[in-house]
């Protein structure tokens, strides 16, 4: 009789404890540092991802000196970086903050359209290529498939790299007709300010154009330009 009425009392005793429920910890932000030399620009992808709790935008840079320097010393999970920066094509630093921060994946932001750039840009080692006029509809979904170790492409890019001939249209390392006008200029000896005054361009269009053309050819110097135009008969 004792026993059953400990066994009751503790069954009475356990029944009156209160369930402690655990809450389950919410996962830890995607950690992002963004690159632009437009200060406007950053400041809208900035309040962009800042209204999804996802996201933690942990620094700015506004050149690619800046950029790398943030991503060194932050950690971030996710780069987001301007195609060009100040006349200057970002795909050059992309191996390099690939190898010395592989723990960081680069989402490429752009106004460019060309499906060239976005095949160097993985090649280079970036997960994703934007389009700055899509951004409010795709730059999340980028960041999201980067940090899990996929890939993003804007799908209108995609669908032309998927129809575009093998041969790029005779054209050299897939050049656009531009670049090659642009690039013969070079060759020619014209600054940048009178490319621009010739071919009806502002000079930052130039320096883009002029960035396009070294990342493409892997060529740098005036000299070797020079010969990539003989060699390919671009003067005819």
């Amino acid at each position: 009789m004792l026993s059953d009425l400990t066994d009751s009392s503790d069954l009475r005793a356990r029944d009156s404890v209160p369930t402690v429920q655990t809450a389950e910890a919410s996962p830890a932000p995607t950690t992002i540092v963004l690159a632009d030399d437009h200060r406007v620009v950053r400041s809208g992808l900035r309040m962009l991802l800042e209204t999804d709790d996802r996201f933690e935008v942990l620094g700015e840079a506004g050149d690619l000196a800046g950029a790398e320097d943030l991503v060194l010393t932050c950690h971030p999970d996710i780069l987001v970086l301007d195609l060009n920066m100040a006349g200057e094509s970002s795909l050059s630093a992309v191996p390099g903050l690939r190898e010395r921060a592989p723990d960081t994946q680069i989402v490429i932001l752009t106004m460019q359209e060309n499906p060239a750039f976005a095949r160097e840009a993985f090649r280079a080692g970036a997960r994703g290529y934007v389009l700055k006029d899509a951004a409010d509809s795709e730059l999340m979904q980028a960041i999201e498939l980067a940090a899990a170790g996929g890939t993003y492409l804007n799908p209108q890019l995609g669908a032309m790299l998927a129809t575009e001939p093998a041969d790029g249209d005779g054209r050299p390392d897939n050049l656009t007709p531009r670049e090659i006008e642009v690039l013969k200029l070079i060759a020619l000896g014209h600054t940048n300010g009178e490319i621009a005054g010739s071919l009806f361009l502002s000079v930052r269009t130039v320096e883009s154009h002029r960035a396009h053309i070294q990342q493409k050819v892997r060529l740098n110097t005036r000299a070797e330009l020079v010969a990539y135009v003989r060699e390919h008969d671009l003067f005819d």
